[in-house]
């Protein structure tokens, strides 16, 4: 089971003057994935990447780039960051009006799309559009800084979710990412739930060795 799941290591824990070295680790350990949040200051309280630093990474990697947009107006960076070379992009259900409308932007864009929701939203928020996406992403912290606790009722929203897909025949079409104050103590209990994809940030590059902590995850 847990030899299937995609790690997706947050560069927004790494150290910023050596972002090569936080490309070079994540490879060492054998992480699917480099997840990117982008964060504008403004639907959450933090300043962070924009796509120049994307299309820098992506000259540096082949590894799939997960950008997470935490910004009002999405449809504004869509664009810019998938000429950047980002893979997937995920945006807010609270920061948009017309989430269709952001969704096609992304599709035609030919980057992958993905839904996140805060903890707070329900999800039938974001169940309409299961059938038109690739990917939702469960903030199980409430977004905006990185080494937050797990929030334990996300385990549940998870599950939700999971029987949500199933029961729309969608459960190998559409990844679960869980994004915030994933460890290596609850992993096993989110990719129980229901996980396909886990975002860790400090619990790889707050450690002494990131590559070998990377491995830890792929061997619970």
């Amino acid at each position: 089971m847990t030899s299937e799941f995609k790690l997706s290591p947050s560069i927004l824990s790494a150290d910023f003057s050596n972002l090569q070295l936080a490309l070079d680790q994540c490879a060492d350990g054998g992480a699917h994935w480099i997840h990117i949040d982008v964060m504008d200051n403004q639907f959450v309280p933090n300043l962070t990447i924009g796509p120049p630093v994307v299309k820098s990474l992506r000259s540096k990697t082949q590894k799939f780039l997960d950008v997470h947009m935490m910004v009002v107006e999405p449809e504004k960076l869509v664009e810019p960051f998938a000429k950047a070379g980002a893979d997937m992009i995920t945006f807010h259900i609270e920061a948009t009006d017309d989430p269709l409308s952001v969704i096609n932007l992304i599709r035609s864009t030919g980057s992958k799309v993905g839904i996140s929701l805060k903890p707070s939203t329900p999800v039938s928020d974001i169940e309409p559009f299961f059938d038109k996406i690739d990917l939702v992403l469960v903030m199980s912290v409430d977004p905006g800084f990185g080494g937050q606790g797990y929030i334990d009722a996300s385990t549940n929203r998870i599950i939700e979710i999971k029987q949500k897909l199933v029961e729309q025949c969608l459960q190998d079409r559409v990844l679960i990412e869980v994004d915030g104050g994933i460890k290596l103590h609850n992993a096993k209990e989110v990719l129980d739930a229901g996980a396909d994809v886990l975002v860790a940030g400090s619990a790889i590059f707050g450690t002494d060795d990131p590559a070998n902590t990377i491995k830890e995850f792929y061997n619970i």
